[in-house]
């Protein structure tokens, strides 16, 4: 029961590894194994996991929708909530960059006003002199210009802008990532599905071979061949397996919603699944060559390395604070006492600000942006480990799956023959149906642990696929062997 546990946890959850990695605001970035080990039950989806969710798209249709993998994927990547979350980050990020470019570049506004104003001298500690007025106006004064403002010489704004740009290409390195995240769940959902489905088809023959058993059976105890307690037993492991058929198309039906609800579909939106459950062997390929691969396509990888770009940026923009910054201050327009009577005014000015003492506030930026770019280093070098650690282990899981299948699917042969056996032993008289019906629960179980294994090879297929990177254009290989 253990392994069974596994195989239905992996199948939702193999993609949890990388969900922490795909930089949804709000969610932490734990290692695969955190999230693998922490993943809940299938069934039980959580707000914690963006990419088991989705937008909705459209209505349901009366008809059943045929639904291919490729098509699950490729509905997946226009409407599942992580990469919707995920570009909305990559948006906020190009956002921010604008805003520190700006301020390198030119800010233009036009103001106006017109006054009217009276003055009270002696308000002012002004005396009028003989024959003055000690109140003067009503006058009026009218100001139009345009206003413009110019840094020539920041380099912490500099430096900024370029930071901003590498955090945009690590929200762009990221949304990749999720994009291969989506594919990979998607993948696992089908997976499960179609596990599912032949779970149930497996079932079925086990429901009427055990139909035969206690119509056999009861023939027999008709013909005083046998006794009572040959129709009993025979009618209880029908019964447990009609049980086993219930439970089996329950957990379809549910595998299915799980599916709708990472690709988009409306509510009560029926399908099928076209595409069986693969069969075909993994590609072989070295350790040194799948790492290869993995530093050069695997997405959060490349997002990590950028981080580290934008780190050092920021590191040098604090550093920037105690450099002298220079600005151009200007303006041109009119003014006058009135529209008719203006006359062109302007200003113009070049201003040099030199720090000379910050209270060592320079000096606490730095500190804080060279910590920031060490954690930054050390989860890239973190990073490096863990994926020649998840190739390593990827490859082993590969290679255990495929065997287990080679066994599982001779111990279906073999359960078949002592099923064969037992019932010809049964019908002959030599031997009660208890043998036949321990043959029955011994196929019942190689058939389940054949199915558990066929589906354990795919996730491990679609795992190797996750750690070497670019899972969007390999899952088809792994899992369908074409190119």
């Amino acid at each position: 029961m253990k392994t069974r546990w596994w195989m239905r946890v992996g199948a939702l959850f193999l993609a949890g590894a990388c969900l922490g990695q795909v930089g949804i605001p709000g969610f932490s970035n734990r290692s695969r194994e955190e999230t693998v080990e922490s993943a809940p039950a299938v069934g039980m989806e959580t707000a914690q996991n963006p990419f088991t969710g989705s937008v909705p798209r459209g209505t349901a249709s009366g008809e059943e929708l045929a639904l291919p993998l490729a098509e699950a994927i490729e509905r997946g990547l226009k409407a599942n909530l992580g990469l919707v979350l995920t570009d909305q980050g990559a948006a906020a990020a190009r956002g921010a960059r604008r805003v520190s470019l700006s301020r390198l570049l030119p800010a233009v506004s036009v103001q106006g006003s017109e006054t009217s104003e009276q003055l009270n001298l002696a308000a002012f500690g002004l005396k009028p002199a003989p024959g003055m007025p000690a109140v003067v106006g009503p006058f009026g004064v009218f100001d139009f210009r345009g206003v413009v403002s110019q840094t020539i010489l920041n380099l912490r704004n500099m430096e900024n802008a370029r930071a901003g740009t590498e955090s945009v290409k690590a929200a762009e390195f990221q949304v990749k990532d999720a994009r291969d995240a989506v594919t990979l769940v998607v993948a696992a959902l089908y997976l499960q599905a179609q596990a599912g489905a032949s779970r149930i088809e497996a079932v079925k023959a086990q429901v009427a071979g055990s139909q035969a058993l206690y119509e056999q059976a009861v023939d027999f105890k008709k013909a005083g061949t046998v006794p009572a307690i040959d129709v009993l037993r025979a009618r209880v492991e029908l019964q447990t397996q009609q049980q086993r058929l219930i439970a089996a198309r329950n957990a379809y039906a549910k595998q299915k919603l799980q599916l709708g609800r990472a690709i988009g579909l409306p509510d009560g939106q029926a399908i099928r699944l076209t595409d069986a459950m693969p069969d075909t062997p993994a590609q072989a390929m070295e350790f040194e060559e799948a790492l290869r691969l993995a530093y050069a396509e695997r997405m959060d990888y490349q997002s990590q390395a950028a981080k580290v770009r934008a780190a050092e940026r920021s590191l040098k923009a604090a550093s920037a604070g105690r450099y002298p910054t220079v600005d151009f201050n200007g303006d041109y327009g009119v003014m006058g006492s009135s529209v008719v009577s203006s006359h062109g005014v302007y200003t113009a000015s070049v201003g040099v600000k030199i720090p000379v003492f910050q209270g060592r506030r320079v000096q606490g930026e730095v500190e804080q942006a060279a910590a920031a770019l060490e954690r930054e280093k050390a989860q890239l070098a973190d990073l490096r480990g863990r994926i020649a650690y998840e190739i390593r282990a990827a490859m082993l899981d590969v290679k255990a799956a495929a065997d287990q299948v080679e066994v599982s699917r001779s111990s279906v042969d073999l359960a078949r023959q002592q099923e064969t056996q037992a019932r010809d032993r049964f019908a002959a008289g030599v031997t009660n149906n208890l043998e036949v019906v321990q043959a029955q629960e011994a196929l019942a179980g190689a058939n389940e642990n054949y199915i558990s294994s066929l589906l354990g090879y795919n996730i491990a297929k679609a795992s190797l696929a996750r750690a070497m990177g670019g899972v969007e254009t390999k899952i088809r290989a792994l899992l369908l062997g074409s190119k």
